[in-house]
């Protein structure tokens, strides 16, 4: 058991860490913090009684007054050198991951876990505001901020706490999940798991975490989870959902059926049978894959104890994520008049696909007219490792401008650059290596009725609004 009484965060404005951080404090925690620069997450937390250094300090672990009794990083984005990280080790002070504080704040509580290569933030959110429509009131921490409740994280008074399950590092598996939802699997983070094996037997692994009475919620429309359900279905309860085609092949597991979908200019009408009970959900957020995440909410409501009619209207009443397909401004006059600039935090090959896919959906359901990308790479590793099907995942769209990439946690890679990309490409392609350039850029191509979506997991995303801007002043 770790001692939560005086709790001291490193990179405490962090999406993460931001959330636990929130969740410490209402449950009458002391709790201090550092990061890099002030930031909005920051003020809400000082509001609430947190004590926050700007900047990385071994003095800012008495931010509080007194020591704290325990210190949370991430290992991947804080250094082991930081001055804080060294003083707490110095001064014998336990330092654990986030994941680790995560499950101590968890404990005692039934677990609802979204884990899966893609599309956990989202399912996850849904899933959360799902469960507050049917009065659960879950305690829940997201990677996002839902657009809604506009915060991350919440303490609630009922007795499911929601969470994402990262398999980056493998820290799901400091997790006991009641419902486990595995929405997709595919290799990914390879530069942590060295192989595609060792990432698969995570999830297996994860698998094995689920509590007695448990059950094992999977994307049957995804092979790879569909495999791991068959896999498990005589050791776990196993519920499957997915479309009717899907549920077709695996009827062994098969429980949620997307039975029907309707583009409409006002969204994704779809029909949802959870076992016996029919529900029809009007999704805000185009795309055939937030169809199945909202399945995966449903699901997973249902499981912790939800009605599902009340579930389905929390669904339809869920107005996305930050960063997921998030939309930014529609510019009203100029060439690029009725333009439509989003957002999107997509950064895998199979993510960039299905946002573009939505995209063109959305496009035809409201008669609009080309799709531009505004892509920014994440990760020397990933970009080297995915650049063939970055480019035809792109290629997607009628036109693109590409950044160089977002190195992050990594460095420059001697030669490599976005080019990789840009040179495999289909479709009219721009690579703009100057970030202050691809508003000017986009402006060139746009013309009415467009779609702009700004793509990626860097700083790509302070482009929109200055790209809404640039094409306002056209």
């Amino acid at each position: 058991m770790i001692d939560l009484s005086r709790v001291h965060l490193i990179g405490i404005g962090g999406a993460g860490m931001s959330g636990v951080a929130r969740i410490l404090l209402a449950r009458g925690a002391t709790v201090s913090g550092s990061d890099v620069k002030d930031s909005r997450p920051l003020l809400a937390l000082r509001s609430m009684g947190a004590h926050i250094a700007v900047g990385h300090a071994k003095e800012n672990l008495a931010l509080a007054g007194e020591l704290p009794t325990v210190v949370v990083t991430s290992f991947a984005a804080i250094p082991q050198f930081n001055p804080e990280l060294v003083a707490a080790r110095d001064a014998g002070i336990p330092v654990i991951r986030r994941s680790d504080l995560l499950g101590e704040l968890m404990e005692g509580q039934r677990q609802v876990l979204i884990a899966g290569t893609h599309g956990k933030t989202s399912t996850t959110s849904m899933t959360v505001v799902a469960m507050q429509a049917a009065g659960l009131d879950p305690s829940f921490a997201i990677g996002g901020q839902l657009n809604k409740a506009g915060t991350n994280a919440h303490h609630g008074t009922g007795d499911a706490f929601v969470a994402e399950a990262d398999e980056s590092d493998a820290s799901l598996l400091r997790y006991k999940p009641s419902v486990a939802v595995v929405t997709n699997i595919e290799p990914d983070h390879l530069d942590y798991f060295r192989s595609e094996e060792a990432y698969f037997q995570v999830f297996d692994d994860f698998a094995a975490r689920i509590t007695d009475g448990g059950a094992l919620v999977v994307c049957l429309d995804d092979e790879h989870a569909a495999q791991l359900g068959m896999r498990n279905k005589d050791r776990v309860r196993v519920v499957g959902y997915g479309t009717a085609d899907a549920a077709e092949r695996y009827p062994d597991i098969a429980h949620t059926v997307v039975e029907s979908i309707c583009i409409e200019p006002a969204g994704t009408r779809c029909r949802i049978r959870v076992g016996d009970e029919h529900s029809e959900v009007l999704m805000r957020i185009p795309g055939t894959h937030m169809v199945l995440n909202a399945a995966a909410a449903l699901t997973a409501g249902v499981l912790a104890g939800g009605d599902l009619s009340a579930l389905a209207q929390g669904v339809s009443d869920f107005s996305g994520v930050r960063r997921r397909f998030e939309f930014h401004g529609e510019v009203e006059s100029g060439p690029a008049k009725r333009s439509l600039v989003y957002d999107d935090y997509a950064h895998h090959p199979t993510e960039v696909e299905a946002v573009l896919t939505a995209a063109r959906e959305r496009q035809e359901a409201i008669g609009g007219n080309k799709i531009i990308a505004v892509f920014q790479p994440h990760l020397y590793s990933r970009t080297i490792e995915f650049a063939e099907e970055f480019a035809k995942a792109l290629s997607l769209a009628d036109e693109a401008v590409v950044l160089d990439i977002f190195g992050a946690r990594e460095e420059p890679v001697e030669g490599v650059s976005s080019r990789i990309i840009t040179e495999q490409m289909s479709i009219p392609t721009v690579f703009e290596p100057t970030f202050l350039d691809v508003p000017e850029r986009v402006a060139e191509i746009a013309g009415e009725r467009d779609m702009i979506l700004t793509i990626g997991a860097g700083s790509v995303t302070m482009l929109a609004d200055e790209i809404l801007k640039r094409l306002r002043e056209a």
